[in-house]
């Protein structure tokens, strides 16, 4: 599995790459702190397919990054072909700023 740090996400966006960020953490840990993109809570991941890119670079996150390691474990399951195009962001994010 791929993955990439705070750091690296930061250079990425310095550097206009294009990718699309994925928060699979609940509604009320969202309302608190995010740092943006698709809110999509790992309940509901493998069933958001169709709202999911597959032609970028995604980058899924949680407060600490086990959830979004789960997360990616169930798109591939549920669809092979995103594999290639997953990040885990290491760590997470934290509580917020």
């Amino acid at each position: 599995m791929k993955s990439i740090d705070l750091s690296e996400l930061s250079e990425w966006k310095e550097k206009g790459v294009k990718f699309q960020l994925i928060d699979v953490r609940e509604d009320e840990e969202r309302e608190i702190f995010h740092i943006g993109g698709l809110h999509i809570p790992l309940r509901e991941i493998a069933g958001s397919i169709s709202r999911i890119p597959n032609d970028m670079p995604l980058v899924l996150y949680c407060r600490k990054g086990v959830r979004s390691r789960i997360a990616i474990q169930r798109l591939i399951a549920a669809e092979p072909s995103y594999e290639a195009n997953l990040y885990n962001l290491s760590g997470g994010i934290g509580d917020g700023p």
